[in-house]
């Protein structure tokens, strides 16, 4: 929901930091894997009861996360970029959950399974739709320049990360948080099954090309 504003807040200054970084070697996969480092370092710090420690490598990893795509638009692109890119991200997205479950499983367990599991349908729904799009030549730079077709939602990257640093900042309340974000994950599938019947349903006719225009 927020990703098509930050987008435009945050592209400006990540592409000149990309293109700094790319005049001097810098390789996207490279940055895609660091953020991914990272990202671990802080699920690896959660598990060992320090979530306020791992505050900072989480944000430099989301930060790398953009960085990546901001070198590769300066150099050079590739699909395995941004296949690489998305792994990653999942893989960040579920080690955080998982390293809170990990630190007090009988307080974090049932609510951290139900976050990875929203997690789970969620992400299927998400590229299940980048498939279809990319079949139905549907196109779109609302949250920037993608190798997928990033369909907008209730939420959003934007959304997930913030989650995520409020998860280090109140451990406490990890169960309810963990619940209510992910009944929204849920209400965000819904909503892109809805739009995928609307769009892909038996209406459409696969192999015409259809371009969106961003807006």
């Amino acid at each position: 929901m927020l990703d098509a504003t930050v987008r435009r807040l945050i592209d400006p200054p990540l592409n000149r930091a990309g293109r700094w970084l790319a005049a001097r070697g810098a390789q996207a996969d490279v940055v895609t894997l660091a953020g991914l480092a990272l990202g671990l370092l802080a699920a690896g710090l959660i598990r060992e009861g320090h979530a306020d420690l791992a505050l900072l490598p989480l944000l430099l990893s989301r930060l790398a996360d953009g960085l990546d795509g901001a070198v590769a638009r300066a150099g050079r692109k590739s699909d395995f970029g941004g296949y690489l890119d998305i792994v990653a991200d999942f893989l960040v997205y579920g080690a955080v959950p998982l390293a809170f479950i990990a630190a007090a499983p009988a307080a974090n367990g049932a609510a951290g399974g139900y976050l990875l599991l929203s997690f789970y349908v969620n992400g299927a729904s998400f590229l299940g739709f980048a498939i279809l799009a990319e079949r139905h030549g549907l196109t779109t730079e609302k949250q920037g320049k993608k190798s997928l077709y990033f369909s907008d939602g209730l939420l959003e990257g934007t959304e997930t990360i913030l989650f995520l640093c409020a998860l280090c900042l109140w451990p406490a309340v990890f169960a309810p948080m963990c619940w209510a974000f992910g009944t929204l994950c849920f209400l965000t599938t819904a909503l892109r099954l809805g739009a995928a019947r609307r769009i892909f349903g038996p209406a459409s006719r696969p192999g015409v090309t259809r371009r969106r225009t961003p807006r």
